[in-house]
């Protein structure tokens, strides 16, 4: 097979995938949906027929494989379906048998206004074919989700939104799509961002994705006879990039002993500068709140988190020393366990070492919060063999989707999960909560995470924001020192009345 140049895009040249010959047979085998657009039955489709030989060739080599698809067939999406209600007890039994050449069609809902010789062009995407999709990706686990042509709407739309896989595009065809590129560019660019790998089977199509959805385009045309093996080593790489959780059998023993406790691992003091909740009644709202240990996350500043854990035997509560630190332009960071302040406005790459330095965790805090400074995708990709943890639930976080997308971003790259309440008013602490096995030292607070439930509770985001503006913005100085003073007195007063009894 000749030599093959790559794409030069947004500022790389990525060469192509290295040809078939060159590939070595992979130990490891992966589960992995492959989904399409157009109807299954369009036999002269040629997405379908690629999508056919590839998967074909994955199912041999291995994998267990599935092709989901839209059907014209009414017995073929009965017959789909229930199987998948059969799946629900037991989610492997729709793999069972892919991996010896014959790749199954899961038919995900009938499709009765296609034009036989439409050969690009989707239909639109009845509601009973979004809601299979969603509970195909929801009941089986598979590796990697790799749509083909995942404009909007369609199937391979409807995967990437409900995906919790590694994700690969396709894209076809050269042909301009104005719904998606001008009406609903922004819409589709969203999606868009779930991919972690983009490709596409001609420069034509390379050159027209660019302009509109800009990234990085590997090369593989439909008729490569290789490409089920560049895939496999395009799957491979991708898949080197996750996480091997915690799992050291000796420190997981210790903590199987250990007492059950309540953590929160995101909160401020009044060492910072957007929050008036003095130390002490942080650690007394958490001790009546029933909060085993906390992390103090103040920004750019680590004195109300060691202040915390010298008080904190007082309270009977445990305090991780943290700092939530702004980059120079990649979003924020949070170190736990440290000891020394870390200087904003390096690089993530610096603030991540600089955590490292201490022994501390590496926490990345609402990582797609767009009202937030975040990282982008590639960055935090970049980053991902450095980082311990990512919070896939934050209470602040004002639309509900930032947090779905970072649960999917944990779930695919195998993150270990966290949660906080990101408080900065009293009120807001505990509002979500881990429980996890007490721990000691950053190795037993991983494992014991890995291992831990996030409990979430119904809180009123407007009420807990304009706490924190009455607190913080809407009140005088003077007025707030007194505030201070007096919240002080009473946490104090209450405490000692408490050693008496």
């Amino acid at each position: 097979m000749p030599a093959r140049s790559g794409i030069p895009c947004a500022g790389h040249w990525r060469p192509a995938l290295v040809a078939a010959n060159l590939v070595r047979p992979m130990p490891e085998t992966f589960s992995i949906a492959h989904v399409t657009p157009y109807p299954w039955e369009a036999e002269d489709n040629e997405v379908n027929a690629h999508i056919a030989r590839v998967a074909g060739e994955l199912s041999r080599r291995g994998h267990r494989v599935l092709i989901v698809a839209p059907s014209r067939s009414q017995e073929r999406v009965r017959d789909s379906r229930r199987a998948l209600r059969a799946a629900r007890g037991n989610p492997s039994a729709l793999l069972a048998g892919t991996d010896l050449g014959d790749p199954r069609v899961v038919a995900v809902g009938e499709v009765l206004d296609v034009v036989p010789s439409a050969r690009r062009r989707p239909v639109a995407l009845p509601i009973d074919v979004a809601r299979t999709v969603e509970e195909l990706l929801g009941t089986v686990d598979l590796d990697f989700v790799h749509v083909h042509e995942p404009f909007a709407p369609s199937t391979s739309n409807a995967a990437l939104r409900h995906s919790r896989a590694i994700n690969i595009g396709s894209f076809h065809s050269s042909a301009e799509r104005l719904l998606s590129t001008l009406l609903a560019r922004r819409f589709v660019e969203s999606f868009f961002g779930r991919l972690d790998a983009r490709i596409a089977s001609q420069a034509a199509t390379a050159e027209l994705m660019q302009r509109h959805f800009p990234g990085e385009y590997r090369m593989l045309a439909d008729e490569d006879p290789g490409a089920a093996a560049e895939l496999e080593r395009l799957y491979a790489e991708l898949a080197a990039r996750r996480h091997t959780p915690p799992a050291r059998a000796e420190v997981r023993g210790a903590l199987a002993a250990r007492p059950v406790i309540d953590v929160d691992l995101h909160m401020h003091t009044d060492h910072s500068p957007d929050c008036a909740t003095p130390v002490e009644v942080l650690l007394a709202t958490a001790r009546d709140r029933g909060l085993g240990a906390i992390a103090v996350t103040d920004h750019n500043e680590i004195s109300g988190a060691l202040d915390a854990r010298a008080k904190a035997a007082d309270f009977g509560v445990r305090v991780i020393v943290g700092e939530e630190v702004k980059t120079a332009s990649q979003g924020e960071v949070i170190g736990l366990f440290l000891e020394e302040k870390i200087p904003r406005g390096m690089s993530m790459a610096e603030t991540i070492a600089a955590i490292r330095e201490q022994g501390g965790v590496v926490y990345v805090p609402h990582p797609f919060d767009r009202m937030h400074a975040v990282p982008d995708y590639e960055h935090l990709v970049a980053h991902l063999g450095e980082v311990d943890a990512i919070e896939v639930f934050n209470p602040r976080v004002a639309i509900s989707s930032f947090n779905d997308e970072a649960a999917r971003f944990a779930a695919k790259y195998r993150i270990v999960a966290g949660a906080g309440s990101d408080s900065h008013v009293a009120q807001g602490l505990g509002s979500v909560r881990i429980r996890m096995r007490d721990f000691d030292g950053p190795e037993e607070f991983l494992q014991s995470l890995s291992d831990a439930d996030i409990l979430t509770r119904p809180s009123s985001l407007l009420y807990v924001q304009a706490l924190k503006f009455l607190q913080t913005r809407a009140t005088p100085r003077a007025a707030r020192r007194a505030s201070r003073a007096r919240r002080l007195r009473r946490v104090r007063a209450m405490h000692r009345h408490g050693s008496r009894r």
